[in-house]
């Protein structure tokens, strides 16, 4: 089985919420599909469900949703 690409995201600040996350790295077209993503459990953090739309993210975190990964970077 092979490693789906990842893609790196930077950020300015040291977070971002998952919900903004969803949207920068547009896995999703707006904040209500970002809110029905994760309130349906299909949202991934780390590898986990995670059903938090604030959950708090940094870099090195992962996010995985619609076979699409994505890690967070600090934008230097």
């Amino acid at each position: 089985m092979s490693n789906p690409e990842i893609e790196e995201i930077p950020i300015r600040d040291d977070m971002i919420r998952l919900g903004q996350l969803l949207k920068l790295a547009n896995l999703v077209e707006d904040g209500v599909e970002a809110t029905e993503l994760i309130k349906n459990g299909l949202v991934k953090v780390n590898g986990d469900i995670d059903e938090r739309r604030g959950r708090q993210l940094h870099a090195g975190d992962t996010v995985s949703v619609n076979g699409q990964t994505v890690r967070i970077t600090k934008d230097s």
